[in-house]
């Protein structure tokens, strides 16, 4: 198998949009330090919070701008990875990273507040994002864009934005925009788990490669010029099969898999913190209900 390293640094690294990150990543401490200090808000960014949002812009990175990106090119299964990373996990790191003052400044903006209304119901959300995440798993669909740079990106951007909005009711920082408690959230979890199965399991069970970018020549020379650039052409490479062992069919059932399991390994995770806060949730209820009635806790029990 051939390596990486002919396609260059550029194609590897993408220093453009490290310094994009990078640039990002400043302006959030220097905006979380500014507006803090001009509106008086008593709540600092927390360590913990500074933590999770450098995390996210490390894993934003990791996904679109190291070698990882360009593998995924290269076999569908590092796609698989990179893509429920991006949108089951990154996005639960960038909303718990924002203090809450920030939040409520950014929501409190008369068009994101009309939208964010909108968006942000459960029932919608949860919709929008696995309908917008199975279409962009249509063969055809998933063609189309990934021969085209700006398509990619918005159509990146948009899932990730409806990512936002479908983990917002599960992990939102808000009291007053909480909508779902207890078993509400169960059951989200679970028609979330439900509506994106039948995306993985087309993949999983194909008995062809479905998507040309991973075994048509042409569409394949075509993703890789946009994603390497005109050098690529130099390169006399005529299909992925020079980077891996694997049969395009074999490379598609394992992606289909390896998404379905990061999927409910994270969901997992989230239901178990759901458990966790209804339990303790059911605990302080009933120490105020004892408290109420001048009971003691350790004499009921």
């Amino acid at each position: 198998m051939l390596s990486l390293d002919i396609f260059g640094f550029e194609a590897l690294w993408s220093p453009y949009f490290l310094i994009i990150l990078l640039a990002l990543t400043g302006a959030f401490f220097l905006i979380t330090t500014i507006l803090r200090t001009k509106f008086q808000y008593s709540e600092p960014l927390t360590a913990k919070q500074a933590c999770l949002f450098l995390t996210a812009m490390v894993l934003l990175y990791a996904i679109k701008g190291s070698p990882l990106d360009l593998m995924g090119h290269l076999v569908f299964y590092i796609h698989g990875i990179t893509m429920v990373l991006l949108v089951f996990l990154v996005p639960q790191l960038f909303i718990l990273s924002i203090p809450n003052w920030l939040w409520r400044t950014i929501l409190n903006l008369i068009v994101i507040k009309s939208l964010f209304k909108i968006f942000s119901k459960p029932v919608v959300a949860v919709l929008l994002f696995n309908a917008f995440f199975s279409f962009y798993h249509i063969p055809i669909v998933f063609d189309h864009v990934m021969q085209n740079r700006y398509l990619h990106a918005g159509y990146s951007i948009v899932l990730f934005v409806l990512a936002i909005g479908m983990w917002w009711s599960l992990i939102c920082p808000l009291p007053e925009y909480k909508n779902l408690t207890g078993i509400k959230k169960v059951a989200y979890i679970f028609v979330n788990s439900i509506l994106i199965t039948p995306a993985c399991a087309l993949i999983i069970f194909s008995d062809s490669s479905m998507y040309a970018t991973y075994h048509d020549p042409k569409v394949w020379s075509q993703v890789m010029s946009l994603c390497v650039g005109s050098g690529f052409d130099n390169l006399n490479l005529t299909g992925p099969e020079f980077f891996s062992s694997m049969s395009a069919v074999e490379d598609q059932r394992l992606g289909g898999i390896v998404m379905k399991i990061i999927q409910e390994i994270i969901f997992a995770v989230v239901l178990g913190q759901v458990f966790f806060e209804w339990y303790r949730n059911d605990q302080e209820d009933s120490e105020r209900e004892m408290k109420k009635h001048n009971l003691n806790p350790t004499l009921v029990e």
